[in-house]
């Protein structure tokens, strides 16, 4: 996630959310500058961790980018957000309010029980200080990885997913699911007042498909069907945007070059970057049909990663 502010940003994160930071540092570059796409890039990184996921939180010292529109709305094609797990709706809301968190919702929203795959599910969407959308969501009994149902005294339980607003599901399958090789793992049709009041749209219709790695958390695909008024991503979108996020994933970097290049999906980076003297730590940055990146990392050759899930290679998404 690109940030403006990194120690705004790190102390909301750590004080409102209780992620914990396990590493802090700054990269500069030609590597660097063309695994993002940014000339001249300085950029300061700390990751965070909340359970078993991490989060990244990136900022361009140089250059800045532009920040998030001011009337962003969820059903546009640069929407992204990730879903952190919460042990107790109603004491999350109030902990958030007390924190005078933007709302993107007008209140948590528990999905109606006629939904097969939603059901029970009470969600909310608020705001950190640059405007990206978040997430907590609870999972009643039966619902969700088993790992959230656990009996626990935290609020803040870790992160689920990633969901991203696409323009076409089978086209993005292509791409996240025949090229990239992740797998689906469920789906739903989401709508009704409470959807409508989730997402701050009115007349909301969505399509949700639900992927997934061999490990890590998942990535929704977020169609809408109606209203289908969302703006597309700005052509000109650079990593150092702040409405620019990446999903992290472990892969085979050279097999999902080339399945990439057969597509004709576009390269942020000019192809695989291979950094100083290690020639096994290679990375690639790609944007999916709608704009969306997604970052590939290769620590070791793929046959010593263990990793592959096909020709892509794909494995934990982060």
């Amino acid at each position: 996630m690109t940030v403006s502010d990194m120690d705004r940003s790190l102390a909301f994160y750590r004080d409102v959310l209780n992620f914990e930071p396990v590493s802090d540092e700054e990269i500069a570059g030609d590597e660097y500058e063309r695994l993002y796409g940014v000339f001249g890039a300085r950029v300061r990184i700390v990751k965070l961790r909340l359970g078993d996921e991490t989060l990244q939180l990136e900022q361009f010292i140089a250059p800045p980018g532009r920040p998030v529109p001011v009337d962003s709305k969820s059903n546009d094609g640069w929407f992204q957000h990730v879903a952190i797990i919460v042990s107790d709706m109603g004491r999350a809301y109030a902990w958030l309010r007390e924190h005078q968190v933007q709302h993107a919702s007008t209140g948590p929203q528990l999905l109606p029980q006629w939904n097969p795959n939603a059901g029970g599910i009470s969600a909310f969407y608020f705001r950190d200080p640059d405007g990206h959308a978040l997430e907590v969501l609870h999972f009643p009994a039966g619902r969700g990885d088993a790992k959230w149902q656990r009996k626990t005294d935290q609020l803040f339980l870790g992160i689920d997913h990633t969901a991203i607003v696409v323009a076409n599901t089978d086209t993005s399958l292509r791409y996240y699911r025949d090229t990239l090789g992740l797998r689906v793992a469920g789906n739903s049709e989401n709508y009704g007042v409470e959807q409508e009041r989730l997402n701050n749209v009115f007349g909301a219709r969505l399509r949700i498909t639900a992927l997934r790695a061999a490990s890590g958390p998942g990535v929704e695909l977020l169609e809408y069907i109606a209203p289908r008024t969302g703006r597309p991503a700005p052509v000109d979108t650079h990593s150092n945007d702040l409405w620019s996020w990446h999903i992290t994933l472990q892969a085979d970097v050279s097999a999902a070059e080339n399945a990439a290049r057969q597509q004709h999906y576009d390269h942020v980076s000019p192809g695989t970057i291979r950094f100083g003297t290690n020639p096994e730590r290679t990375g690639l940055m790609l944007r999916d049909p709608d704009g969306h990146a997604a970052l590939l990392e290769q620590h070791a050759p793929a046959h010593e990663a263990g990793q592959g899930l096909d020709a892509a290679g794909t494995g934990a998404a982060s």
